[in-house]
């Protein structure tokens, strides 16, 4: 039931995301003008959102608290050293166990029992938020492309690699039996919603994550192709169990595919924004007309 206390959790969980995708080198200059000691301790609000959504459900466990606490502080720690130790940004070993830590998390589900059911987005939108305030206001990563002010060349760039995607996708989807055509028509309504929901709580959020970050970072070490190979494959297998329990070889083949498409939109101009256009485009269409 979406409850009072929940909807001030959700918006808690979202103001950060939102702020850093609209107002974030503003919202980057005014944290790097704080001390030290304070840029580390802020991202322990991050687990205020679990503390009233446990709290109202009678789920409020001490040890989850502290995991919410302490993981954002410890990723920010992390990150403040690193923007020491590697100024050139050529990509440090700790920036990797981070984003394997944060990738395999989600994927692996190992902080959803921490709320109750159907809540569970709350999780990774909070370890998003941590990511965001470690590598964009304190690393400063630079070439994520955060910025969902949109500008038409976005549109024009992600729309054009779902029609490159799109043939490909059909051949081998059909082929495979994993995409199965449907005959409906949704109202503008329908569509429109859905595709809202996908771009902002899907497509941005990964794209972010796979692009921004993963893609990014391993261009600095093994330059823009086989880092858009790797960040492509990397991205399938995370969806090895998605709708079912075992290793979903079709989805997995599919995601790869597709992510290959996602990282070209991506590093055209490096924005998130392209990138999301076209994977929130790709989840759509699949969601009602091929799923």
């Amino acid at each position: 039931m979406f409850t009072l206390p929940i909807a001030i959790a959700a918006l808690l969980a979202l103001i950060p995301y939102l702020a850093a995708a609209f107002f974030g080198d503003r919202l980057t200059s005014s944290i790097q003008r704080l001390s030290v000691t304070f840029r580390i301790l802020a991202p322990a609000v991050l687990s205020i959102p679990y503390l009233i959504v446990a709290s109202s459900n009678g789920m409020l466990r001490w040890y989850w608290l502290a995991l919410y606490i302490l993981m954002p502080m410890a990723i920010a720690a992390i990150l403040v050293q690193v923007r020491k130790t590697d100024p050139l940004q050529q990509g440090d070993w700790r920036e990797y166990l981070i984003l394997i830590s944060l990738g395999l998390t989600v994927d692996l589900r190992w902080f959803e029992s921490a709320w109750p059911p159907h809540l569970a987005v709350f999780n990774k939108v909070l370890l998003l938020d941590a990511g965001i305030y470690g590598f964009l206001m304190l690393r400063e990563l630079d070439g994520i492309g955060f910025d969902l002010r949109l500008k038409w060349r976005d549109l024009r760039i992600g729309f054009q690699e779902f029609l490159f995607y799109t043939p490909m996708a059909l051949l081998v989807g059909l082929s495979i039996g994993f995409l199965h055509a449907h005959a409906v028509m949704p109202s503008l309504l329908q569509f429109s919603s859905a595709y809202a929901f996908t771009f902002l709580f899907i497509a941005v959020p990964e794209e972010l994550f796979f692009r921004g970050w993963v893609q990014n970072l391993l261009e600095r070490r093994m330059g823009r192709n086989a880092a858009l190979i790797t960040a492509s494959v990397l991205f399938g297998l995370s969806h090895w169990n998605k709708r079912t329990v075992n290793f979903n070889w079709q989805y997995v083949l599919l995601a790869t595919l597709a992510g290959f498409f996602y990282g070209r939109s991506w590093r055209k101009d490096r924005r998130v924004g392209a990138s999301a256009i076209t994977h929130a485009t790709v989840d759509t269409v699949w969601s009602i007309w091929l799923r």
